[in-house]
């Protein structure tokens, strides 16, 4: 008979991946408020306590935490979220379609990003980028021809060009931006095009201006017809919220 092999007992979790944990929840209590800058966090013995990890772990969390910024320590009085931990966080709040002035300001950020996303991708564009563009343009062209809006399609669009720069910090921050900002402008362009399906019309021509100039490698027209097409988006927002009836 073969002899029976015993079971391995379970293996313990690594110290690192516990103590990733454990950071992941106290920056996640920072970044919601829970935690708010100046907040003095639970003492090591708490933290050892309340998650069921040893000390080692949870000094290795919070070493972390305060090489990315979110905590700093006093001596003899413990551990704290950093006061200017929200001077240090970038955030954006999503901004509320009926008000212009945060829809400027916002508008006024992407500019800066998108005319220099569309230069670099001039210089930078791969065959494969420019595919993907093609490929939304032409997507968009067929929402256009059966009366939809192609918003999908206009953000592959936009992320093809962003891609393109080849530039990864570019990628990310035009993530967070998708994320937290460009769909209530995509809302609010998206009920413009409900009511006037003749400027989306406008809106593909500015989009073939600019693959036209990226697709030729021109940096400087890729950026002026980037440019010309967010302050013909931001004319049309405007117009927008010109238009909508006013609340009875």
């Amino acid at each position: 008979m073969q002899p029976t092999q015993e079971q391995d007992p379970p293996r313990a979790a690594p110290k690192s991946s516990l103590s990733a944990a454990l950071g992941d929840a106290l920056a996640e209590q920072i970044r919601q408020g829970v935690l708010a800058p100046g907040d003095r966090l639970p003492t090591e013995k708490q933290l050892t306590e309340t998650y069921s990890v040893s000390r080692a772990v949870v000094r290795e969390a919070l070493a972390r935490l305060k090489s990315e910024g979110l905590i700093t320590s006093q001596q003899g009085s413990g551990v704290f979220v950093d006061p200017n931990f929200q001077k240090n966080a970038f955030r954006i709040a999503a901004p509320t379609p009926g008000d212009n002035q945060d829809l400027e300001h916002i508008l006024e950020l992407m500019l800066s990003i998108e005319v220099t996303a569309a230069r670099y991708a001039a210089q930078r564009r791969t065959e494969a980028d420019l595919k993907k563009m093609r490929q939304a343009l032409v997507g968009m062209e067929y929402a256009l021809l059966n009366d939809k809006l192609g918003d999908e399609e206009d953000y592959q669009f936009h992320q093809a060009i962003v891609q393109a720069t080849h530039n990864p910090h570019l990628v990310a921050l035009n993530d967070y931006l998708e994320a937290n900002v460009r769909r209530v402008i995509r809302s609010a362009r998206n009920n413009t095009a409900r009511m006037y399906a003749e400027r989306m019309a406008a809106v593909q021509s500015e989009h073939q201006a600019i693959f036209l100039a990226i697709d030729s490698g021109d940096p400087d027209e890729a950026g002026r017809a980037a440019e010309q097409h967010l302050r013909n988006a931001a004319d049309r927002l405007r117009l927008f919220q010109a238009e909508r009836p006013a609340p009875v």
